[in-house]
């Protein structure tokens, strides 16, 4: 039974993975084809679940929104409408029935909600606020949504303070490095008020209650309008009131062009630029002088007003004309979407840290229980998980038509996946279950990394410092980041040497002798990368930026894991150190790879100053105690040692 079980555990798995690929048919609003709609952001087209899940993400650092609420007794529970009089903000709300409504919005019906239905978004609990400054401040007490010691606020409560929000977040320090707690609180506030408020006017006017029948009524009244406006500057007769309706119509649609965050409306040509896409406002905008409202514009404002009426088949039937003449004029840009909506569905990379959890936890037993069967079962989940990581990387190069690294979020995936390789090769060699660990711990801890640099926007935007790609900066960000990740693996195997021979009984001499000789190829594989993709920086750099080195902080930190590296082999090879030694000094070598991966974004300085995370210092703090207090523990005489207490008569020969 014992023979079966690997293959039953990853059969179980591999349910888990296929049923995610499942094509989900609509149940009512087709949600799922209004996310596919591509869109411009940011100069990227790409679909409209893109947009809500990387806002989503901004706002509250998840990918679906809790139905909650209270009743009008002030009960909590689930509801699914909420009044138009936002003055009565908790009467009159219908409940879920359980058995038929999920209990969550995914990324896509939360934003059809911003955009169509603001006045139900704005009480859903979304902003983290919770400095007690800022809710003191702020009258925030006794208001919001608490859970697990963080406290959510709706829209609706924040927005009397909007205003004073925006003023106090434009006196913080510029510097994000510099900036107090109750500062980067107010930066983060006021910045996903604004995104929320851009994302509310996306679509149509915020104010607006039944989208096509104020554009029936526009395009009835345009024409009197503007033939009163013309008379008006002419100095002839006009109609006073058709002048005051043009003019607040245009600062309707002037305000929703100026906060539009996604441009909805694309081009009339196919032929036409990118930048050619428009927002709603400006499209209505414009029809002052075409005295016609674009197609895409008139599908949108159907789509709203049959959202907001319940009408499922009529919501569904304008999508289809929509998606027809998208992809009667964009054939490749609605089917570059669609990719990108799979992807986002299938969600590549939060499968492959829940694989790679397992599948360490799995190995470690293995030590403890001496179970062949975990360390086969964690080596089949390493398997699926690298074969979905591999997808996921391949995938997002070909969106992005780019390199596998472009930013921060990159890099990490592809350290993650470069070790995970070589954690397979090592277990294929040796059989012991080193290699999956090594493969689990790392391939986990660099994509939960990546995960959180997802929570600052879109992933798939160039790092800042790029401004084309070409030869030499595609093969340098490869060959310097598998640098990165063999040496990774070398101090992570490090770290297993430590841990396992002091706490445990199961690491032998022939066990200790075989990693070591490990972590020398590694660092060995690692120096040789390490340099050649520090040289061939310098040579996309001098194509690029005319020098081929400028003592930049980024390839500072390139150069001092090169030295690091050759330090750690001149010390072996001249018998400065021996086993345990290496051991150590590789572990320093974590330090050093993360402060050059990391450590020198956050000052911010520098062509390569890209990526910078507000949170990220306090994490480098940690990582590196927690690599000084390995270094701590492997120093102590190996004779002390769990694995190697029944050798205390013996001297050690494996001293550093």
């Amino acid at each position: 039974m014992k023979n079966k079980l690997p293959w039953i555990i990853l059969g179980v798995f591999l349910l888990w993975v296929g049923y995610s690929l499942l094509p989900k048919s609509p149940a009512g609003i087709d949600h799922a084809g209004f996310g596919k709609l591509p869109v411009l952001l940011n100069g990227r087209l790409q679909p409209m679940d893109s947009v809500a899940m990387n806002a989503l993400l901004q706002i509250r650092g998840i990918r679906n929104i809790p139905l909650e609420g209270f009743d009008t007794e002030g009960n909590w529970g689930k509801f699914q409408e909420l009044p138009y009089d936002m003055n009565e903000p908790f009467k009159a709300r219908s409940w879920y029935d359980f058995d038929k409504h999920p209990d969550k919005l995914d990324a896509t019906q939360w934003l059809m909600e911003v955009m169509m239905r603001p006045e139900l978004a704005d009480e859903r609990y979304l902003f983290a606020v919770n400095h007690p400054d800022l809710i003191s401040n702020y009258d925030l007490n006794g208001k919001g949504l608490d859970r697990s010691g963080l406290r959510f606020f709706s829209f609706h409560e924040l927005q009397p303070h909007i205003g004073r929000i925006e003023a106090e977040s434009g006196k913080v320090n510029e510097k994000p490095e510099l900036r107090t707690p109750y500062e980067r609180a107010i930066a983060k506030l006021s910045h996903t008020l604004v995104l929320y408020l851009r994302l509310k006017n996306s679509l149509q006017p915020q104010d607006t209650d039944d989208f096509a029948a104020e554009l029936d009524g526009y395009l009835t009244e345009i024409g009197p309008e503007i033939e009163a406006f013309e008379r008006y500057r002419n100095d002839e007769d006009y109609d006073e009131t058709a002048i005051t309706n043009l003019l607040t119509r245009m600062e309707r649609y002037d305000a929703a062009n100026r906060l539009a965050y996604p441009l909805l409306v694309p081009p009339a040509a196919p032929d036409e630029k990118p930048d050619d896409w428009n927002s709603v406002g400006k499209a209505l905008m414009d029809t002052i002088h075409t005295r016609n409202v674009p197609e895409a514009v008139t599908l949108y404002a159907g789509l709203s007003s049959a959202y907001n009426s319940g009408d499922a088949d009529g919501f569904n039937a304008v999508l289809a004309r929509y998606r027809d003449r998208l992809n009667v004029q964009f054939p490749q840009e609605l089917s570059k979407a669609e990719w990108e909506h799979l992807y986002n569905r299938f969600s590549p990379f939060h499968k492959s840290i829940v694989l790679y959890i397992v599948a360490f936890l799995l190995a470690c037993c293995s030590w403890f229980r001496f179970s062949e069967w975990m360390n086969r079962s964690a080596h089949f989940l390493i398997l699926l998980a690298v074969l979905i990581h591999t997808t996921g990387l391949v995938t997002r190069m070909i969106l992005e038509n780019r390199p596998p690294v472009t930013n921060l979020y990159s890099s990490a995936i592809f350290v993650g996946w470069g070790a995970v390789i070589l954690g397979l090769v090592l277990e294929r060699f040796y059989r012991d279950g080193i290699g999956n660990v090594i493969a689990g711990i790392v391939g986990f801890l660099t994509l939960l990394i990546a995960h959180n640099l997802s929570l600052s926007g879109d992933t798939m935007e160039m790092m800042q410092a790029v401004l084309d790609t070409n030869f030499w900066l595609a093969t340098h960000v490869v060959v310097i980041t598998l640098g990165y990740s063999a040496t990774f693996v070398a101090g992570f195997l490090s770290l297993v040497y430590i841990a396992r021979g002091l706490f445990t009984k199961t690491l032998s001499r022939a066990t200790a002798k075989g990693l070591a000789r490990m972590v020398y190829g590694i660092i060995c594989f690692a120096t040789l990368f390490s340099f050649v993709g520090t040289v061939l920086g310098g040579i996309w750099a001098d194509q690029s930026w005319g020098r081929f080195w400028g003592w930049d902080p980024k390839e500072n930190g390139a150069l001092m894991i090169v030295i690091w590296n050759a330090l750690i082999l001149h010390c072996r090879w001249g018998g400065i150190v021996r086993e345990q030694g290496l051991i150590n000094l590789a572990v320093i070598g974590n330090v050093i790879t993360a402060f050059s991966w990391f450590g020198v974004n956050l000052l911010s300085i520098g062509l390569h100053s890209y990526g910078f995370m507000d949170g990220s210092f306090q994490w480098m703090v940690i990582f590196t105690i927690s690599q000084m207090f390995f270094l701590g523990l492997g120093v102590i005489p190996q004779r002390y040692w769990l694995s190697f207490s029944k050798f205390r008569s013996a001297p050690s020969t494996a001293t550093g």
